[in-house]
């Protein structure tokens, strides 16, 4: 191999093992750097490679070390770091321009294993140029002293030949609900997102991320921001410090009957690996296969382990039916004995000072408004009392705190309540108008149950901090809190660009990504086969193909160049003579070729000569007329030598 061929191909395999470079263990990434640098080393100074048994120890070494980083050699994250390890070691002993194919298959499955990642467009674009330089160092492969620009010439040309079968594999190979066949878990140990618990502190670290959890598009015009309350997880038990979901009971749907504002959306959720669907207080439809709790939580059928896409319907009601089942009734009383005795002696006074549960509920918002607490990200750690000293110490919290606080007042007063979790909030894209909530919306509020009204929603961080539910977490934070420079930027160009891009990433989101079952049976009939199954898709996905076959075979035998009219005519015009027993030699050229057929058959002298200065002008001269061309066919057809 040339030093040109080894160092396209090194750098076609560093493009597409940067990314999983940046995800695997340092020590794994310094390995494989230097097994890439060391046979660039040989390369250079043409020594010889190290035998394979040296090559077979690094193997074994590097497996071993594998086992120890994860424990398995299988998963993902094992087979990836192998497969990392195999590049490199692949690449050492590569001598020739059949080992050096071998390797470019590997960046091959190297390419596919970074989807499994991510799909982004980034991650796209990349892969694609890591497909190009591959192609193109193949193609070098088969022409080495061919130049670099021609062979990517070629590998462009290759690539886009294939295009239109990708797009009918794309939309018509038949697709499976949820992620890749056989995916390990280790493939959802890194989804971040709301947790089954919170206690003091979780929400707030979640709101210095500002990854996506969904995205949602509404007909019409968006509520106004006080109005997104997106509902998750309801906690319901409490041990004095943490609170948590317990078991989720079933109910049959029933939709809202009271009316309100009505809001249909849809929308696009990232995968956080839980069954919880985000939605509108309250939902007055479900999406398909969806579960609704007796609590009013809409739940998938399986985790949500890939980007998932479905439709919403909600009516703007805030209160729930007015009865309830005793039992769920006590268990939103409950409360562990000896934590936070002077919370719960103050809600005892509020409960024998009020007429009934809606003056308690609004004495507790009322001291919370009046207490002088502050909205904050960095909150002073809490003790065993966490909810005592919250309220009558630090008064510093995020709105986990206030959730917490609220509901333990109203349960120790005998009015049942419970914690929600979701999010709040979200920030409307003016290019697409699509509102976008982060992991930094995160928030918790109460729910209390009012005889007469059922249950009623009360934010008491809003009662707090205003501005956290009429403009949303940046606003309502100091300009000191740490929030993400993207979530609280100033700069509108930023702002911009980022609106820009998440508009963009929201189509692809939509239109690549969530290409799911169903929309290809919407596709399918949209082309006229309603009910088309595996086996009317595999059929109609070999038809086109192989119409997409025939018409490029057709299309490339059209490319090949037609025979040249004046070889044509000097073939047939040898061909007469050679019958005559005046074959022309290989290395006789048409002048001396014609000389000698002009002496051996003197009665055509004159039509031989002008032949073959009629072929020598166009062949060798400037003269390409067409006439010229028509009259050497047609003296070379009226030659007779019989």
């Amino acid at each position: 191999m040339s030093v040109v061929d080894m160092a396209c191909l090194m750098g076609s395999l560093v493009l597409v093992a940067a990314p999983h470079a940046l995800r695997a263990p340092w020590w794994l990434t310094l390995l494989t750097l230097c097994l890439y640098g060391w046979r660039v080393y040989f390369a250079l100074n043409r020594a010889p490679l190290p035998s394979r048994w040296f090559v077979l120890a690094i193997a074994v070494v590097g497996i071993l070390a594998v086992w120890f980083e994860q424990r398995t050699v299988f998963g993902r994250t094992s087979g990836i770091m192998l497969l990392l390890l195999f590049s490199g070691l692949k690449l050492l002993e590569t001598r020739t321009h059949r080992d050096a194919m071998i390797v470019c298959f590997l960046a091959y499955f190297l390419i596919i294993t970074n989807f499994l990642y991510t799909q982004s467009i980034p991650t796209a674009a990349l892969m694609l140029a890591g497909v190009l330089c591959i192609t193109a160092t193949m193609v070098g492969f088969s022409a080495p002293a061919r130049p670099i620009r021609a062979n990517a010439r070629t590998a462009i040309l290759v690539l886009a030949h294939g295009v239109p079968a990708a797009l009918v594999l794309f939309l018509l190979f038949p697709r499976v609900q949820g992620p890749l066949w056989g995916l390990p878990q280790d493939a959802y140990a890194a989804m971040t997102g709301m947790s089954d618990e919170m206690a003091p502190g979780n929400l707030a670290r979640l709101a210095l991320n500002d990854a996506i959890a969904f995205r949602a598009e509404f007909v019409g015009e968006p509520p106004a921001q006080r109005q997104l309350y997106w509902r998750g997880p309801v906690l319901w038990e409490f041990d004095g410090r943490s609170w948590k979901t317990g078991p989720s009971i079933l109910a049959r749907y029933e939709p809202p009957q009271e009316g309100g504002p009505k809001f249909r959306y849809s929308v696009v959720l990232e995968p956080h690996n839980r069954e919880w669907l985000f939605a509108l207080e309250t939902a007055s439809t479900l999406p398909d296969r969806a579960r609704f709790t007796h609590d009013g939580q809409v739940l998938s059928a399986f985790p949500i382990r890939a980007r998932m896409r479905y439709e919403m319907r909600s009516v703007a009601v805030n209160e729930t039916r007015a009865d309830e089942v005793p039992t769920l009734l006590g268990r939103a009383l409950r409360l562990p004995e000896g934590f936070n005795p002077r919370a719960a002696a103050l809600a005892r006074e509020w409960a024998a000072a009020s007429a009934g549960e809606t003056e308690i509920m609004e004495r507790g918002l009322s001291f919370l408004r009046a207490g002088r607490f502050t909205y904050t990200l960095e909150p002073p750690p809490l003790g065993r009392d966490s909810i005592d000293e919250f309220l009558f110490e630090t008064k510093q919290g995020f709105c986990e705190h206030f959730a917490s606080a609220f509901v333990f007042l109203m349960r120790s007063a005998g009015v049942p309540a419970r914690v929600v979790m979701g999010y709040q909030g979200g920030d409307l894209n003016p290019v697409d108008r699509i509102v976008t909530v982060r992991q930094s919306d995160a928030h918790a509020w109460a729910e209390v149950f009012l005889r007469g009204r059922g249950w009623v929603r009360v934010d008491p961080t809003g009662a707090a901090a205003p501005m956290r539910v009429d403009s949303g977490v940046v606003r309502a934070m100091p300009d000191a809190s740490p929030l993400p420079f993207l979530v609280r930027t100033e700069y509108q160009w930023v702002r911009a660009l980022r609106y820009q891009w998440e508009a963009a990433t929201y189509k692809w989101n939509v239109w690549v990504l969530g290409y799911n079952p169903d929309r290809q049976r919407e596709l399918m009939s949209f082309v006229g086969l309603p009910d088309a199954d595996w086996r009317a898709l595999t059929a109609t996905l070999f038809s086109i193909l192989g119409v997409l076959t025939a018409a490029l075979l057709a299309w490339s035998l059209r490319r090949l160049r037609p025979p040249d009219p004046v070889q044509r005519a000097w073939r047939a015009f040898c061909r007469k003579l050679a019958r005559q027993g005046l074959e022309r030699a290989p290395h006789e050229g048409p002048r001396d070729y014609s000389l000698r057929a002009a002496r051996a058959l003197p009665g055509a002298r004159s039509a031989i000569l002008h032949i073959a200065a009629l072929y020598i002008s166009l062949r060798y001269g400037e003269d390409e007329s067409e006439a010229r061309v028509r009259e050497l066919r047609r003296r070379v057809r009226a030659l007779r030598l019989a």
